[in-house]
């Protein structure tokens, strides 16, 4: 197997524009893939693996998303070639080898972090699964069987409870990301796709299903209050039902519920579970 971060097959001196440039060039012709096209591919995942790089970035309270590295990854399966591999007594055969570099944080088999993602200095990864082009935030928790989807952003001090599901999304460009910004708590087995954005330090109790389209209601005044696609900053949620009406008749559909928000007094490192007890949620 050959090291994908060898120099010769990137382009170490070349500039963010420049990069971009020769994505956006082989994304139009494949056949550039073949020269220096693909040696930009290469040093953008490169980069990504590295930390110098990020799909998504927050500058001031809204998020910039960069396409062309969500392209630079689906051309990066173009440029290599499926390999075996092995870990212990565990053996693979893909496009793209396990992160060989895992100094900085602890990994607990079998967890595995794809190259191409970064997971910062002081993280923890259980037996769960980072795809290549994520970031994972220093002092985030990834609980057992919980998976970061590629491209999927979380941020620092975040607990991602076991079986929890951050969706992956490559295509189409510029499409934004699973974001899960610092301090926030996501309950066991809570699913969190389509580019939802869960904001600072919000709490979702066990068993929240979120996408893009997920009625999200406000209940904490005296009327309701209705949000897609984003929670809230410091928010509590848990899984709802509503009533809906349909040809063959009245059913329940699913929909999330913001019942409080986590207290300024409680002291960061208890106020997660102490949230959820306040609210009789469970984690």
């Amino acid at each position: 197997m050959r090291d994908p971060a060898a120099e010769d097959l990137r382009l170490p001196d070349a500039s963010a524009d420049e990069l971009r440039a020769a994505v956006e060039q082989a994304a139009g012709d494949r056949g550039l893939l073949a020269g220096r096209d693909g040696q930009a591919v290469r040093e953008v995942v490169y980069r990504l693996d590295q930390g110098t790089l990020r799909v998504a970035e927050k500058t001031g309270s809204s998020w910039t998303i960069h396409g062309w590295i969500q392209q630079a990854i689906n051309l990066y399966f173009a440029v290599t070639v499926s390999e075996h591999y092995r870990a212990g007594e565990l053996q693979f055969f893909d496009k793209i080898p396990p992160k060989q570099q895992l100094g900085d944080f602890r990994v607990v088999p079998p967890g595995v972090v794809r190259y191409g993602a970064h997971v910062e200095k002081g993280a923890i990864i259980m037996p769960g699964y980072v795809n290549i082009g994520a970031r994972v935030g220093a002092g985030t928790l990834v609980d057992t069987w919980a998976t970061v989807g590629s491209c999927a952003q979380v941020g620092r001090n975040v607990h991602l409870s076991g079986g929890v599901g951050l969706g992956g999304v490559l295509e189409p460009p510029g499409a934004r990301p699973v974001i899960i910004e610092d301090g926030a708590f996501i309950g066991s087995r809570c699913v969190v796709v389509e580019g939802v954005l869960v904001e600072e330090e919000a709490v979702l109790g066990a068993g929240v299903v979120l996408t893009s389209t997920t009625p999200i209601y406000d209940v904490t005044g005296p009327d309701e209050h209705l949000i897609k696609g984003h929670v809230p900053a410091r928010s509590v949620v848990i899984p709802g039902m509503r009533p809906r009406n349909f040809p063959a008749g009245e059913y329940l559909t699913a929909c999330a519920l913001i019942i409080g928000t986590r207290k300024e007094s409680t002291d960061k490192k208890t106020s997660l579970n102490s949230a959820l007890r306040d609210f009789g949620v469970s984690a």
